[in-house]
């Protein structure tokens, strides 16, 4: 299995889209969480079937939140994703998640390219009421049978605030990989000379025509 820590970018979360990596399915009681150290998934716990996730769960490669680990996608779409696969999405906001004192936000997402609904949802009030709903009553309960108490949902908010909470995990991730901003330094410096390459060679076939 590929790392998706090392085979993906966070994408271009700056202009609204971002690469998803997804653990859960919408509808399992699965806890299937990505393990970074061996590169796998592995099934953390059986939750009670009445906590099943109510839209799939991934994670976004190559950042860190306030907790320590990935930061976490709730991806809404019509029918179940599969574990294991990665997907482009476009960013409609967060919710701002506390869990056992611990900062726990997720980025609320949807396909980037979803032509079953004509890419309706393109920004987080566009989601139907009931489905920020669910989700909330979901992430302030799941844990009552073992922990109550111990989780609550903040507030929803905009893509604007989602994008702050993605630049920080990235900028968290890259303070423990050091190499990434040595290779991002060497791929914008060839890019540059690309471009500067690309100008010469305009200005000297100009010349040369005008010649």
């Amino acid at each position: 299995m590929a790392d998706f820590n090392k085979v993906l970018t966070p994408g271009d979360y700056k202009n609204g889209e971002l690469n998803v990596v997804i653990e859960i399915p919408t509808g399992s009681n699965h806890k299937i969480e990505w393990d970074r150290e061996r590169a796998c998934f592995m099934l953390d716990r059986v939750e009670p079937m009445d906590f099943a996730k109510p839209c799939n769960y991934g994670f976004i490669p190559q950042t860190i939140d306030e907790d320590g680990d990935e930061l976490d996608v709730l991806m809404i779409t019509d029918q179940p994703l599969t574990t294991g696969i990665w997907m482009k999405a476009k960013i409609l906001g967060v919710m701002k998640f506390v869990d056992g004192g611990e900062v726990d936000d997720k980025i609320i997402c949807v396909p980037a390219d979803d032509r079953n609904n004509g890419d309706v949802y393109q920004k987080l009030s566009d989601l139907p009421k009931r489905t920020l709903e669910q989700i909330e009553f979901h992430f302030n309960h799941y844990k009552d049978l073992k922990k109550p108490g111990t989780t609550e949902v903040k507030s929803f908010e905009d893509e604007k605030v989602a994008k702050k909470v993605i630049e920080l995990a990235i900028e968290r991730y890259a303070e423990k990989h050091p190499e990434l901003k040595i290779k991002k330094g060497v791929e914008e410096v060839a890019e540059q000379a690309k471009d500067a390459v690309e100008e010469t060679v305009k200005a000297v076939k100009k010349a040369v025509k005008d010649f």
